[in-house]
């Protein structure tokens, strides 16, 4: 019997971008009741809150729509975030999916006597904590939780601005400043190519190898490798990359070694889709630096010994899981930086699930999707016909 604090569901799923919602559309499906809990005020934060202005889906949309419900036809083809956040909308409602925003999860475990998760959630609106007992947990909060800021010998010391990409929404405020964008890929070159359309004396740090792509060229890269080996794919969009930008090692970018599917599926690390930043690169005005080595004030020296002084720093240094602050064992799944330990792996042991872990993106996303809601269903009548 069920205690007063808690409520019993058969799954309960945390977090609700892209993943939790499509986690729980695939469920209603199947008619497996859900619960979603959000720690934001609202569904897909990431995207409504977090973003820059600018920003649209860098592949095209037959590859980042979720399960069961296609961009409508008249969309283009690379949605604009406001739009994505408006489909994302549409796709909650027409799954009536079970939100429940303000839901901070501190802690799910499982119970080896009961043989359910136990999570605890602490209403961010009341302050009070509720209980969830649930046959089955999905973890779907993503790779993208939290910004990173690394460690940087002096940053305390600047005297300017400084933020995380996540907090960058256009370059308004940043006319005629000297703007250092730490990150060249797609966040930190879009974000260095708004900032000069806004007037800003820009500059990137490209802290190490890049492959740089228009999105055209990531498209037929992306049509191509369902036909041919990746080895090949790789090399024609090298090829095609090369007569788009020539040489840009004079410019003080590099090259990975290897190519760009081959990084993606042994790393996950995306290369980056071209906005116009290239060719400003190129004239010269938007300047490339290597590593910082310190700052002092508004001057900060790089690894090469070069020195600027900025008056903003905007750090696109990526994102990390927040998994292990609150998710109690799991380790068959979940590995010590709260990723997967193994590249698209979705199921764990005793009901636990991840979506949105396997860094293919929204496309990686809809599959996760797929495949857990399937299983989870399945459990369930194998557990009906054996009872």
């Amino acid at each position: 019997m069920e205690k007063a604090n808690e409520k019993g569901v058969v799954v309960v799923i945390v977090g609700a971008g892209p993943a939790g919602l499509a986690a729980a559309a695939c469920l209603n499906g199947h008619g497996v009741a859900n619960v979603v809990l959000e720690r934001e005020d609202c569904s897909a934060s990431l995207w409504r809150n977090r973003a820059y202005d600018r920003l649209k889906l860098h592949l095209g949309k037959q590859f980042c729509e979720l399960p069961h419900m296609p961009f409508p036809s008249n969309s283009p083809t690379f949605i604009p975030r406001a739009q994505f956040v408006e489909y994302l909308d549409n796709y909650k409602s027409q799954f009536e999916v079970k939100l429940y925003c303000r839901r901070s999860v501190e802690s799910a475990s499982y119970d080896d006597q009961t043989g359910k998760w136990r999570i605890v959630a602490r209403n961010t609106g009341s302050g009070e904590h509720e209980v969830y007992v649930a046959e089955f947990l999905v973890v779907a909060t993503g790779e993208n939780s939290e910004g990173v800021m690394p460690e940087v010998d002096g940053l305390e010391s600047f005297g300017g601005e400084v933020m995380h990409s996540n907090k960058y929404r256009n370059g308004s405020g940043f006319r005629g400043k000297n703007v250092l964008v730490v990150g060249c890929g797609n966040s930190g070159m879009e974000i260095a190519y708004d900032l000069w359309n806004h007037g800003a004396n820009t500059s990137i740090v490209a802290r190490s190898p890049v492959e740089v792509f228009t999105k055209e060229i990531v498209f037929i890269g992306m049509v191509l490798i369902k036909f041919l080996p990746r080895r090949i794919v790789d090399i024609l969009m090298r090829l095609l990359s090369k007569l788009k930008y020539g040489d840009f090692t004079k410019y003080g970018l590099q090259r990975p070694k290897h190519g760009a599917f081959r990084v993606k599926a042994a790393t996950g690390r995306t290369p980056t889709i071209d906005v116009g930043a290239m060719e400003r690169i190129k004239d010269g005005e938007i300047k490339v630096f290597s590593s910082i080595k310190s700052i002092h004030g508004k001057l900060v020296t790089f690894v090469n010994n070069t020195r600027s002084q900025f008056e903003a720093i905007i750090f696109a240094t990526g994102y990390r899981s927040n998994v292990r602050k609150w998710l109690q064992g799991g380790d068959d799944l979940f590995n010590s930086q709260g990723m997967t330990k193994v590249r698209d792996q979705w199921k764990g042991e005793n009901g636990l699930y991840s979506v949105g872990f396997s860094q293919w993106g929204l496309f990686g996303i809809a599959n996760d999707a797929r495949n857990v809601a399937n299983d989870i269903n399945f459990e369930l009548q194998r557990r009906r016909k054996s009872e």
